[in-house]
């Protein structure tokens, strides 16, 4: 397939993935795995969305509860009242912004979605942590990022035993996807999970065989940026591990990915564009 066919329908628009999307991670927590995305206040969170959209950043993602291991426990109303806090900042200054909420509760992301103009919903549980989140997602007709996790995110690096890790990630996916397209979801995009119930091999076995997913037909996101399957294998530290990821999303982008979710946007739109040429001029 062509991967410049894959459409997704953002508030009536199409996005093509002609040119790979690169997502922007903008955390408002005080705890995410990587200080450096941090952002608490009204300004700090200005200056991370300015930044980034000067630098490149089709979608912005924000999230307003940390999923690293060991993070602590935030109740639904400080995550919404934290990504209130964002949207309003967003809104304000950057109506037109394509903005992604990152939360696998349902009642945060209609909120997000019914006042503040969300387009997408980024669930990294895939709707196994809020049983309503799918018949939200066909009744508001937000693109839905179905992301593959087992357990979660304090139990989920107990739960890494596989006997094809591809294969079952995709069986997984392709199920689901069955289920939420008769719930009237009908924009997906396919995240392979990495580092979610995932070991350091796991992880580059799916990046190795990310190619598997793309013949799912939807489009397709991967989120390595500055994640421990990086800096473990050097070990370093996630501050340190700009370098490894630009390398894991050349390769993801070669595999096929159609969007890569990232913490250094200028490095990413310039990674896209060099494999862009590379695959135009082969």
């Amino acid at each position: 397939m062509n991967r410049g066919d894959l459409t997704i329908n953002i508030k009536g628009e199409l996005m093509d993935f002609a040119v790979p999307k690169v997502m922007a991670i903008i955390n408002v927590t005080p705890d995410s795995f990587f200080s450096g995305s941090r952002t608490s206040t009204s300004d700090d969170i200005r200056r991370r969305v300015a930044t980034v959209r000067e630098e490149g950043a089709d979608i912005l993602d924000i999230g307003g509860y940390s999923s690293r291991p060991g993070a602590a426990e935030v109740s639904p109303e400080e995550e919404y009242s934290r990504l209130a806090r964002g949207m309003e900042v967003i809104r304000r200054e950057w109506e037109d912004a394509v903005v992604s909420i990152d939360t696998f509760r349902s009642s945060v992301a209609r909120r997000c979605i019914e006042e503040w103009g969300a387009a997408i919903i980024n669930d990294i549980s895939g709707g196994t942590l809020d049983p309503e989140m799918w018949e939200m997602a066909g009744s508001l007709k937000p693109v839905y990022v179905l992301m593959h996790m087992r357990g979660n995110p304090t139990t989920m690096q107990t739960m890494t035993d596989y006997d094809d890790v591809t294969a079952e990630v995709i069986t997984d996916l392709s199920r689901k996807c069955y289920e939420l397209r008769g719930l009237g979801v009908n924009d997906i995009i396919i995240d392979p999970g990495f580092g979610f119930a995932k070991t350091t091999d796991q992880n580059f076995r799916l990046l190795n065989e990310l190619g598997e997913f793309c013949k799912m037909g939807m489009p397709v996101l991967a989120g390595v940026s500055r994640k421990s399957m990086i800096w473990k294998t050097l070990g370093i530290t996630p501050e340190d591990s700009l370098s490894g990821t630009i390398a894991l999303d050349a390769i993801a982008l070669d595999r096929g990915a159609d969007m890569i979710r990232v913490h250094d946007v200028k490095a990413a739109v310039e990674t896209v564009k060099l494999c862009l040429k590379l695959r135009t001029d082969s």
